[in-house]
């Protein structure tokens, strides 16, 4: 496996790594005024957001309506299941970002932290007094019973004529 330097005092990259998100910065290390931002600093605040961004799946079986969202490394306290305006479910969460020491050299920034916020507008048929939410393995199960709707009485009018 070949590294190459980089020769302008940063980090070393692999360029045989189609996944690593190593930016080279020809201006890393350069004093410029606190406002100007290096390349390497907006990627690794575009990665931190990433977060914001839950992926939820949501199925219909015949007796409920099941959402599973990824949200790996969260506890359970730091994630939210609400029902808002009657048909509204609403997940949301919180990761923080690990505390930097003074002293501790970061090599890589991959995990993302932030909030996220998911909205589902439910159908008629959820009951949304019986929600339940489950978290195991980093997956959290939302399940929305189904009330079975009534269909109308159809009552066939004969025509005179």
């Amino acid at each position: 496996m070949s590294i190459i330097p980089n020769f302008f005092g940063g980090r070393r990259t692999n360029v045989f790594d189609p996944f690593s998100l190593d930016v080279w910065d020809p201006f890393e290390g350069f004093p410029f005024n606190s406002n100007f931002r290096s390349l390497s600093d907006q990627v690794r605040s575009s990665e931190t957001s990433s977060f914001v961004n839950a992926k939820i799946d949501w199925k219909e079986t015949a007796d409920a309506h099941v959402f599973k969202a990824d949200v790996p490394g969260l506890k359970k306290d730091e994630v939210k299941v609400e029902v808002e305006d009657d048909r509204v479910l609403q997940i949301s969460g919180e990761r923080n970002k690990e505390s930097e020491e003074k002293g501790d050299t970061w090599h890589r920034v991959e995990r993302s932290s932030g909030k996220f916020v998911r909205r589902f507008r439910l159908p008629e048929n959820a009951k949304v007094e019986e929600v339940k939410a489950a978290m195991e393995n980093g997956v959290l199960t939302v399940t929305v019973p189904k009330v079975e709707v009534k269909k109308a009485d159809v009552k066939s009018i004969q025509i005179s004529g």
